[in-house]
């Protein structure tokens, strides 16, 4: 596909999706007139950039972690440092907190509609003419 196309499927700017193949975030092939081409796996791909991107990390950290993304395999990081190291574990933290929050969040927006919909169903059974009369 186009950068266009790729641009409305993944809401990412051509400009974005141009600074991120410069970055080494995605790759794409040239055709013959010279224009950009990108697989279907790029659409994937460019929301995980995009996720990263939006928890903090950096982009040469996300150019690194990018391989454990598809399908984990050897890989060996010669410039990990203990810093590096360390902002990810924190980040990975800070996203399982997250997700722990959305999580509850989610369940108590679950609990609501269920308890609006039966109070919905009661009301509509009791009045004149409903299944209750």
């Amino acid at each position: 596909m186009r950068i266009g196309e790729l641009s409305d499927r993944t809401g990412a700017s051509r400009r974005l999706l141009r600074y991120y193949e410069e970055q080494g975030l995605i790759v794409s092939s040239r055709c013959a007139n010279g224009y950009r081409s990108y697989d279907e796996a790029t659409v994937d791909r460019v929301a995980q950039v995009r996720g990263l991107l939006d928890a903090g990390l950096p982009t040469r950290i996300i150019r690194q972690i990018l391989p454990c993304l598809d399908k984990p395999r050897a890989i060996h990081f010669p410039d990990a440092t203990p810093e590096m190291l360390a902002a990810l574990e924190e980040e990975r933290d800070r996203m399982t907190a997250r997700i722990r929050c959305l999580t509850r969040n989610r369940d108590a927006i679950t609990e609501y509609l269920e308890a609006v919909r039966a109070g919905a169903r009661a009301d509509a059974a009791s009045a004149p003419g409903g299944d209750g009369s």
